[in-house]
């Protein structure tokens, strides 16, 4: 990720990013129309009864003490008000309830889209990224949204409609006050768009420390024995904390913008008020003679004041969420920056008129090139038949790993074609195994139903014993549910790489591929991971290997060496 720029064209750069990330954020607004809408509307509401309520206050204050009303006259207005309050209530909590109903449906898009951009990389171009960026993109950058649609957007709104409606009332009790109003109320609104000029670029380069901090500290973190064992920690140590100090200046610089503007804010809208406190005070004891002040009375010159902080509410609620949309645009650049990156899609329009046999995986002068000058694949055609048990060897970095990831769909090669059974790689059903395996937090079933969710407790315990975890199984007194982690503690790498084998197992697959399926395991693992191989290959599955290993490749009956971008029968 680039460091932001100082220069005229980083500038310029900058200024088009901000347009895209409007334009996104706009998008994603446009689909929960509705809901921003009635967010308005909720407020709307309470804005109208806030009124209501200062114009009863007003009313029941001059008739008790300028005309004496006795208080039973004035049982009415005290219900009227009350009612006014309670509708203030109300309309408030629907206008919480459904901002926040609009932000989980925009966050919700929000991150079926970066998903879908998840998808379309593939698991071989996102490793290139670390695990702490993406996970930052996922959780905290989408949540920044939320602030946004749920309180900055409905507000602008809102900072209109309200401010409007008591323009209005004040015009008519008192139009000297009402020009007061009208003159002081661009000031919060200027003032707030000159001090989030610098806010949206801080909060940017607030995202990008974070991201770049979470993904540098969770790698060294991962890789702490290697750093140990080269004497590299004080080092590291010394990186993350730099980072660290660099994070916290740029936390402390976007904390001192979202102070400031809030202090300025407060400060132009409670002169503005006292101004109108004043001309109000002067004019009720007739110093001031000008235009209507003579005509005022404690009911207008009361309501005035009451409505004055209400008049500018809405404009300093607005400001103090200002730094909402700050933050949304810097959280913006950096979804969109990585939807914005260029991912291999498959082209449908070069299958059109061929179509293949159901029971075959073909390569049509298939070619991959990592570097321009270096290609990996080069033209490769190759029929593959259902039930077949291809072992792929050859040496390391001759393709065998590349040519499994394109069968599996986790990139597409730069010309030719590939179908398997029919359909396109990424849209047919098939099972993998990496050369570590992959588990999750939890139980062993748990682990097996990753791919099979109604999957019974005999499916897991027979798939377990496929693959030579029955001895295991039977000495764990919770059994299937037996806990283990992310590292797999608890087994060893042979134990953790056979309860990753049992998915296959259990999801029933016709294609499997394995990547090195036997590679850093103890010879008794070994042996488990063959016999459970050839009960899949008894069983009619289509198998492909890579591997080097003697005794697997005397499990295939058909051996492809896979070297100098060609494949050919060893």
């Amino acid at each position: 990720m680039a460091e932001p720029r100082a220069d005229g064209d980083g500038d310029t750069t900058s200024a088009t990013n901000q347009k895209a990330v409007r334009q996104w954020l706009l998008e994603l607004a446009r689909g929960n129309r509705l809901w921003i809408r009635s967010t308005v509307a909720a407020g709307t509401v309470a804005g109208i009864a806030t009124i209501v309520q200062m114009f009863l206050l007003a009313r029941i204050i001059h008739l008790g003490v300028i005309d004496e009303v006795p208080v039973a006259e004035l049982t009415p207005l005290f219900l009227g008000l009350i009612l006014a309050i309670v509708i203030r209530a109300i309309g408030q909590g629907f206008q919480a309830r459904l901002a926040a109903r609009c932000s989980e449906q925009v966050r919700r898009d929000a991150r079926r889209r970066i998903h879908k951009h998840w998808q379309a990389t593939g698991p071989v171009e996102l490793g290139q990224s670390s695990a702490g960026t993406l996970a930052r993109e996922w959780i905290d950058h989408v949540e920044a949204l939320h602030g946004y649609f749920a309180r900055f957007l409905p507000q602008m709104s809102l900072a209109i409609i309200v401010p409007l409606l008591i323009l209005v009332l004040v015009f008519w009790l008192d139009w000297l006050a009402g020009i007061f109003l009208l003159l002081s109320a661009p000031l919060i609104p200027l003032f707030m768009a000159l001090v989030g000029m610098g806010a949206e670029k801080l909060n940017q380069q607030h995202f990008e420390t974070i991201s770049r901090l979470s993904g540098q500290f969770l790698d060294k973190v991962r890789g702490l024995t290697t750093l140990q064992l080269f004497g590299q920690t004080a080092g590291a140590a010394e990186l993350i904390r730099k980072r660290s100090d660099h994070y916290r200046r740029i936390t402390m610089k976007t904390l001192r913008v979202a102070f400031l503007s809030s202090a300025v804010l407060e400060f132009f809208a409670s002169v503005a008020i006292a101004v109108i406190a004043i001309y109000i005070g002067f004019g009720l004891l007739g110093y001031i003679t000008y235009g209507p002040a003579d005509q005022l009375t404690l009911f207008s010159g009361l309501l005035i004041l009451l409505l004055a902080p209400e008049f500018f509410q809405p404009l300093r609620i607005l400001s103090q969420h200002y730094h909402d949309r700050a933050a949304a645009m810097g959280a913006g650049a950096e979804i969109l920056e990585r939807l914005n990156l260029p991912v291999d899609s498959h082209r449908p329009s070069e299958l059109a008129g061929k179509v293949s046999a159901r029971d075959v995986i073909e390569l049509d002068s298939v070619s991959k090139a990592f570097r321009a000058d270096h290609e990996v694949l080069l033209d490769l055609s190759l029929v593959i038949h259902k039930g077949d048990v291809i072992a792929l060897t050859g040496p390391s970095g001759g393709g065998k790993s590349t040519l499994l990831h394109l069968l599996a769909g986790f990139m597409v090669p730069e010309k030719g074609r590939i179908q398997l059974f029919g359909e396109l790689p990424g849209s047919f059903r098939f099972g993998w195994l990496g050369q570590k395996g992959f588990l999750v937090q939890g139980t062993w079933a748990d682990n097996l139903r990753l791919t099979t969710p109604d999957a019974s407790d005999v499916a897991i315990a027979t798939a377990l014993r496929n693959v030579g975890l029955g001895p295991l199984l039977d000495s764990r007194k919770d059994g299937i549910y037996s806990a283990v982690s992310e590292e797999g503690q608890g087994l060893s790498g042979g134990q953790a790489r056979r309860l990753s084998l049992a998915r296959i197992f259990v999801a029933d697959y016709d294609l499997i591929l394995l990547d090195e399926p036997t590679a850093g395991l103890d010879s008794d693992s070994e042996v488990f991971v063959l016999e459970a191989l050839r009960k899949l290959a008894v069983a009619g599955k289509t198998l492909i290997f890579s591997t080097h290993h003697h005794a697997l490749l005397t499990l295939a009956n058909r051996v492809l060496l896979v070297s100098g971008g060609e494949v050919r029968d060893a």
